[in-house]
């Protein structure tokens, strides 16, 4: 009997001592993660167009004439991330390195319930966090005002919490506080998660439990109550908010955006319209990893009958949040993908831990190991030489926008004034310090800006000005006599 016992308190002492490297890596990740992020996008990188819509809430970003519209598919969560420094500050670098933090937080949140929830393999959390921390669409977002990192590392965090062998008080406000925050920032991705968690709280024994349920429903109605309110007070209903939300995003409906999303991995950062977007070889390197190490992942843990409910549960939540961009979304982005990534990291680094052990027991090890090795190596270059790309298109693009307003200002254009246009409209507006003029309006704006397009019958008697030296070619400037 006393063997036993000092068996027992020895295999615990060895899981606490793995449990305490494996959380001390996880937090070194995270500060990797933060420095990466900060030295491929620099802080002084201009607040893009979803950006400008989410600061501009605030007063210090409002600025003379930019009544930014706050249509309906967006939700309050990013401007609640925003406010402890955009309501008294107005720089971009401040809130940038603000956010940086913020996403830093968010990552260990996300991952570190995965410590315990994957008691045979502790050290899936600190791999899994490399993984989906590494991809570019992470590192870009670091330090943006955008909703998706941080309902990726809700839903994360909570399915994580949600795999606990009791589901404690301390366990259950986290399943319900992480649903909550994927909800706050994205409605859609906060029912894709809840739904799969409710139905194995349904199905599976291990995990029928009213107090997970109640977790989960509490944590998506918190999330999503404020949006409902918005809807009657603003839109005067679920169904109407629901009607403008699917107007705005080009009409909801059923769709294969499969392909698209797909296609994205390697940006644009909006793929809209989608038509003719290829990959490059290099960018599909994540996908080919997720394809061989998710499956190797769940495979080298099939015995352990928790870490394997754990990875399954994962995979499953995985392909539910992927779901609506991939059925009803007419339109695809990278980062609509970043919970699914996220939640595939986790098998994704068993498969990884798999493959180092084979390596490390191999006859030819030295071979093993390099050609491991060699494959992280190249989906690391591939990575964040993606995010070195796409920051130097986005930082010259976001520079057209002060090149445009300066003509603007220059042909007499100032506040208050209205501006129309076939692309870019709201940011546009906004550095010119004008009102974007709406869909549909029925009074002519005080000028138009037009890329590679004619201008409208009625303003081509106005004044026209190209504006030289664009990033993007074919900006002309008509302002009404």
């Amino acid at each position: 009997m006393a063997l036993d016992l000092r068996n027992q308190e020895a295999r615990r002492s060895v899981r606490r001592d793995r449990e305490q490297r494996a959380h001390r890596l996880l937090l070194a990740v995270c500060a990797l993660f933060a420095l990466t992020s900060l030295a491929l996008v620099p802080l002084g990188l201009r607040l893009g167009w979803d950006e400008l819509v989410y600061a501009s809430r605030f007063g210090p970003f409002a600025g003379p004439g930019s009544g930014v519209p706050f249509s309906a598919p967006r939700t309050r969560g990013v401007p609640l991330l925003l406010a402890p420094v955009a309501t008294w500050s107005d720089s971009a670098v401040l809130l940038r390195a603000w956010l940086t933090l913020l996403a830093s937080a968010a990552l260990y949140l996300g991952f570190r319930p995965w410590v315990r929830a994957a008691p045979d393999r502790p050290e899936a959390a600190p791999v899994a966090a490399g993984l989906y921390g590494s991809l570019w669409i992470a590192l870009f977002y670091a330090n943006a005002a955008m909703p998706n990192h941080y309902t990726a590392m809700g839903a994360t965090g909570a399915v994580g919490l949600f795999l606990h062998r009791r589901p404690t008080a301390r366990a259950c406000a986290g399943v319900a506080g992480g649903l909550a925050l994927a909800t706050l920032m994205r409605p859609n991705d906060g029912a894709a998660v809840a739904g799969p968690l409710l139905l194995a709280t349904a199905l599976v024994p291990r995990w029928r439990s009213g107090a997970r349920a109640a977790a989960v429903v509490t944590g998506f109605a918190a999330g999503f109550l404020p949006w409902a309110i918005e809807a009657y007070v603003r839109f005067g209903g679920v169904r109407e908010r629901l009607s403008s939300a699917s107007e705005v995003q080009g009409g909801l409906r059923l769709t294969d955006s499969a392909l698209h999303l797909f296609t994205a991995v390697d940006g644009p950062l909006l793929c809209r319209p989608c038509a003719g977007d290829g990959v490059r070889p290099t960018a599909l390197g994540w996908w080919l990893l997720l394809a061989v190490l998710v499956p190797l992942g769940l495979w080298s843990v099939r015995g352990l009958r928790r870490t394997a409910a754990g990875g399954l549960l994962a995979v499953a939540v995985a392909v539910s949040a992927a779901l609506p961009y991939v059925l009803v979304v007419p339109y695809t982005a990278p980062r609509f993908l970043l919970p699914t990534h996220a939640l595939l990291a986790v098998p994704a680094a068993f498969g990884v831990l798999a493959a180092v052990r084979a390596a490390r027991r191999a006859r030819l090890r030295r071979a093993a190991v390099g050609a491991l090795a060699l494959a992280l190596a190249a989906h690391l270059t591939a990575q964040l030489t993606l995010v070195s790309s796409t920051y130097r298109v986005q930082e010259s693009a976001r520079r057209d926008w002060v090149r445009v307003a300066a003509v603007l200002h220059e042909r007499g254009v100032r506040a208050p004034c209205l501006l129309g246009g076939n692309t870019s409209v709201i940011p546009l507006a906004y550095a010119a310090g004008c009102e974007p003029s709406p869909r549909g309006a029925e009074r002519h704006p005080t000028a138009l800006v037009i890329r590679d397009a004619p201008a409208p019958a009625w303003a081509r008697s106005w004044t026209r000005a190209p504006v030289p030296d664009t990033y993007a070619p074919g900006w002309v400037v008509y302002v009404r006599p």
